[in-house]
């Protein structure tokens, strides 16, 4: 990969495969993701998001699976959600829960973060004559989020098919969400299959500057179940217990 304004590109000599945009958070789903899409035949332009998260580490992994797993591009974008509060994500005052029990919606949840995020991905998608997105949210083992529903992703697609010059002219924008009926177990299994190196990503909602996972917040309690659950060991990064 080489960087150049900002951005990052592939040194490779590829044959042309239709774009498609993939968000990429770093972590183990959308890595997951990414190769799912390379998988089918599109030439992935990756997008990250900066959106005042306190997991910052994410954001280098990110970097590091999109190198490992040939996006043609990826690109970091800002946009600060930190500034309306509400989550334990972007909040430093608020205290990320650990072991949690229970099936409510958690502090964890960031107010309106998919749909802002999927957003970007359109507008990026619209300029780059890309008929397709890919996002890694997961409605099986996961925390509980309501933006990581089909429902929303179906809502989602009919709003971008509405809202866009593409999908006013005919050509309709697709949302694909490989993952959303998975279990974490199944996801690992067909990542690796996908040669996925699960040892680049960062899941952990506070792991520290050098990516080491705390082992107790929802993001690592649902990977680690996930490797245990494959019989795959786990190559996570864990601070050491004070």
């Amino acid at each position: 990969m080489a960087y150049h304004g900002g951005r990052y590109f592939s040194l490779c000599a590829m044959p042309f495969l239709p774009p498609a945009v993939v968000l990429l958070s770093g972590g183990l789903d959308s890595a997951t993701c990414l190769a799912i899409a390379r998988e089918q035949g599109f030439a992935s332009h990756a997008l990250s998001v900066a959106y005042g998260q306190r997991h910052a580490a994410e954001l280098a992994a990110a970097r590091r699976v999109a190198a490992a797993l040939g996006a043609r591009e990826h690109r970091l974008a800002r946009v600060e959600l930190g500034q309306f509060g509400g989550s334990a994500l972007t909040d430093p005052d608020i205290a990320v829960p650990e072991d949690r029990e229970g099936d409510d919606i958690p502090v964890t949840y960031v107010p309106a973060r998919n749909t802002v995020m999927l957003s970007m991905a359109l507008a990026w998608a619209e300029t780059l004559g890309a008929s397709d997105i890919f996002i890694g949210v997961n409605a099986v083992d996961y925390s509980g989020y309501p933006d990581c529903r089909p429902a929303f992703i179906a809502a989602f697609q009919a709003t971008a098919r509405l809202a866009t010059k593409a999908g006013v002219e005919g050509r309709p924008l697709t949302i694909h969400a490989p993952l959303i009926e998975l279990s974490k177990a199944d996801i690992i299994r067909r990542g690796l299959a996908l040669g996925v190196d699960y040892g680049l990503t960062v899941s952990c909602y506070q792991a520290d500057e050098r990516g080491r996972a705390c082992g107790h917040c929802d993001a690592c309690r649902l990977r680690r179940a996930g490797f245990a659950a494959a019989g795959i060991a786990d190559p996570t990064p864990y601070r050491p217990k004070m």
